[in-house]
């Protein structure tokens, strides 16, 4: 029996009727589809190596503590795997239509929290899988390190066979109570002591104190952010329906772009979804001003290298302001560049996994109530979430079939209709768009500027490849190259 973290109590508490609250993602492969009895062979053999996709939520009565994993006594996997197919040959389109239904409902919160779907019927003899995996049971990186589940990286890669699984006992309502009194009382010291070292507790807040000051400097910047006009039609209502598209590049473009123009790949795919949204504003006649923004969360993880597979969140997160209005994409990429060199420097200082351990110290009742808070605010601070998960550069295989490629899905929440998962495997990246089904009929134009981003930015960087050096005075050192990663 486990208790969540209080990040991913966050997560859990987040989950309302109209803003499910899971990850997922499509993966196409190349054919023949395996049959629905082997895909749910393979996953009994793989699930005794994640026991929390046998777990379900229980929550502590009155939320005198954070929601508790326990086994699920009535577990059945044939409930979680299903089987569907679009009519043959099934275009990209009609996959995508599908994912986005499929990914659109929400779990139910009864049962262990994740899906997947095997869908068959796609053109040139292909087929997918969509998964679905609640927010409070993993984070998108540790989700990466769980595609061991299923994946092999040898085609021909043998698999034990399933072996029964017995779940423990059910808590009863009063031991949950006890254990949540019992730790409410004991988590605060232990987590500013750090037992059983005594020096861990002095580090710890001085870790803190240093956080506090470098939060502090940022001041100006959020204060600036404040006053800086967004793209405000981008917040609003959210509905129960999604919308969900796709587009993608390849590294070797993001690679010259970065090589020719400065910065990092990250600020690359960033100025790239800039323009995505610049084209969608200018679509619907609100590009008002060259000063106009859309502030974007990026996560970003901090889990060590220690804590992979762990099924828990390590993440943070900062604010961009993509320059929308600005028609110079060399600029924008400029703009981006110099406030992600700005966070850099500043997550740097900050001991951001003390910080979110600090939630252990909130209430449960405060929690849930502090997270919806959370959410309403971020409906006025910023208008889109993108995330950018690192997959494999190898290939993978689901019972002897390539995979070709992969699409992730972020949710949506808090008054924010648009969420961008961008997903690396072998040498493409992947953009899924997630979007609300009515504020975003749309949602093409968005896909579409984002690979125009891509080529302009590329274009840009030939130019600059092709344009001679400019004679320097003898003695003179030549200019020295942005930094690049």
């Amino acid at each position: 029996m486990d208790r969540m973290s209080a990040l991913d109590s966050g997560f859990y508490f987040a989950e309302s009727e109209n803003t499910p609250m899971h990850v997922g993602s499509v993966a196409v492969f190349d054919g023949p589809a395996p049959t629905y009895g082997d895909v749910v062979r393979l996953l009994l053999s793989k699930l005794p190596r994640v026991p929390r996709y046998r777990q379900r939520v229980r929550e502590v009565p009155l939320q005198l503590g954070r929601p508790m994993w326990v086994d699920d006594p009535h577990f059945q996997i044939l409930y979680h795997v299903r089987h569907t197919a679009v009519p043959s040959p099934g275009s990209d389109e009609q996959l995508r239509n599908l994912a986005g239904r499929v990914l659109g409902q929400r779990l139910d919160m009864a049962k262990p929290l994740w899906e997947l779907w095997l869908v068959e019927g796609l053109a040139d003899d292909r087929w997918a899988l969509i998964s679905k995996v609640h927010h409070c049971m993993v984070d998108g990186v540790a989700g990466t390190d769980l595609m061991q589940l299923m994946f092999d990286l040898d085609p021909d890669a043998a698999h034990e066979a399933p072996r029964d699984w017995t779940p423990r006992r059910d808590p009863s309502s009063l031991s949950l109570v006890a254990g949540a009194v019992t730790e409410a009382a004991t988590q605060p010291l232990r987590t500013l002591t750090g037992l059983p070292a005594m020096g861990s507790a002095v580090r710890n807040v001085r870790g803190l104190a240093e956080s506090g000051r470098t939060l502090a400097r940022t001041v100006p910047s959020l204060a600036k952010q404040a006053v800086t006009p967004t793209a405000r039609s981008l917040n609003g209502p959210i509905g129960p329906h999604r919308r969900w598209a796709w587009t993608a590049g390849k590294f070797e473009e993001f690679k010259a772009v970065r090589t020719a123009l400065g910065g990092t790949v990250n600020d690359v795919v960033l100025t790239a979804i800039t323009r995505g949204f610049r084209d969608l504003l200018q679509g619907r006649g609100e590009l008002s001003s060259e000063n106009l923004v859309v502030r974007t969360m990026v996560p970003v993880s901090v889990r060590s290298a220690k804590q992979r597979g762990t099924l828990d969140n390590q993440v943070s997160c900062v604010f961009v302001d993509l320059p929308v209005g600005d028609p110079d994409p060399v600029s924008r990429l400029r703009t981006v560049r110099g406030q992600m060199d700005e966070y850099k420097r500043a997550m740097q200082a900050v001991d951001v996994p003390s910080i979110i351990s600090m939630g252990d110290f909130v209430a449960p009742t405060l929690l849930s109530v502090g997270v919806r808070s959370a959410m309403q605010a971020g409906q006025m601070w910023c208008q889109a979430v993108t995330t950018n998960v690192p997959g494999p550069r190898v290939p993978l295989y689901v019972l002897g079939r390539r995979m070709c490629s992969a699409h992730a899905y972020v949710p949506i929440n808090g008054g924010i209709r648009c969420s961008i998962g961008i997903f690396s495997y072998l040498n493409t990246m992947t953009f899924g768009i997630n979007a609300d089904f009515d504020a975003f009929p749309d949602v093409d134009v968005l896909s579409s500027g984002i690979r125009r981003g891509i080529e302009e930015l590329l274009e840009h960087a030939r130019a600059d490849q092709a344009t001679p050096d400019v004679a320097q005075p003898a003695g003179a050192k030549p200019p020295a190259r942005a930094g690049t990663r």
